[in-house]
């Protein structure tokens, strides 16, 4: 039977920490593998991408296959072709499909129509692959135990649901620091409280969020009203990332973003180039999560 990986919502610890340990291994050549030789990937994108789709295709040729770019203009997936003759033509062809989708369901539709394992490369809702990458990160730096407290400053997005979603797997301290009315989804925070070996929180007080934190993570802020007007900026402004809000958590405290990043809003310049910052690292990172990602499925998937 086939894996996919939409959300870690129906994976286990073992199973997000053995990709861990697979990234490991090959990040570090003690175990080599050309688990793709022979196979192509198909990639679907709906949405622009630098790091995703990079280290996909290198990931993809370092194990010996062949990556298929598809751009949103070229298959005009759920305009000039259903989602579902899409999976199942492209399962004819490819071995995996990997696709950074708008929409979650989008995602799901092609998980359900495929024959063959589908990879979360990024929705509206989740974005697996990025924090898998993240958690990496931070065992590197010796900064991921039970013990270990992430906040996140900002929106209640795709990366603060995937991270609610990974702390309901394996302990943590998560909080998330958000404005009134930008929470997590609703949904996925319940059952992350409900389920959570750790302790999961959600505050409006960004102050009182980053006390003690060894981790402070941030990301792009929405995108301003239609009518032009500030407001999104005002809200946000208290919740950008710098030296001031730094200095309420531990002296040692490291940071982090996804990226893109937008110096000067959600965070500052001096912090983001700062010697606390460990987003380079992140973004390396990805390349050997996606790597154990494929690897790991097309082994559990039969």
């Amino acid at each position: 039977m086939k894996r996919d990986l939409t959300s870690f919502a129906v994976w286990s610890k073992d199973d997000l920490l053995g990709i861990l340990e697979e990234a490991k291994k090959l990040k570090s050549q003690s175990a080599t593998t050309r688990s793709l030789d022979q196979k192509s990937v198909a990639m679907i994108f709906e949405k622009e991408s630098l790091r995703t789709r990079v280290s996909f295709e290198v990931g993809i040729a370092q194990l010996g296959g062949h990556p298929i770019f598809l751009q949103q203009e070229t298959i005009g997936i759920a305009t000039r072709e259903s989602v579902h003759d899409i999976a199942t033509v492209l399962s004819r062809y490819n071995q995996i499909i990997v696709a950074r989708t708008s929409k979650h369901a989008t995602l799901i539709q092609l998980a359900e129509s495929a024959d063959v394992p589908v990879i979360n490369a990024m929705t509206d809702l989740v974005h697996p692959c990025q924090i898998l990458a993240d958690v990496l990160t931070l065992q590197e730096v010796n900064r991921f135990s039970a013990s270990t407290k992430v906040v996140f400053v900002g929106t209640g997005n795709n990366i603060v649901n995937s991270w609610l979603e990974f702390a309901e797997k394996v302990p943590m301290h998560f909080v998330a620091a958000v404005p009134a009315g930008h929470e997590p989804h609703p949904q996925i925070l319940e059952q992350a409280r409900a389920g959570t070996r750790g302790s999961v929180e959600v505050l409006n007080d960004p102050a009182k969020a980053v006390q003690d934190a060894d981790v402070v993570y941030t990301d792009l802020w929405p995108a301003g009203d239609s009518d032009g007007s500030v407001s999104t900026q005002l809200l946000f402004r208290p919740f950008q990332v710098n030296a001031s809000l730094l200095r309420l958590a531990k002296p040692d405290c490291i940071v982090m973003h996804r990226l893109p990043a937008k110096r000067g809003e959600e965070i500052t310049r001096e912090v983001i180039d700062g010697k606390q910052s460990i987003v380079l690292q992140q973004a390396e990172n990805r390349l050997h999560v996606h790597k154990a990602i494929l690897t790991y499925l097309l082994r559990h998937s039969s």
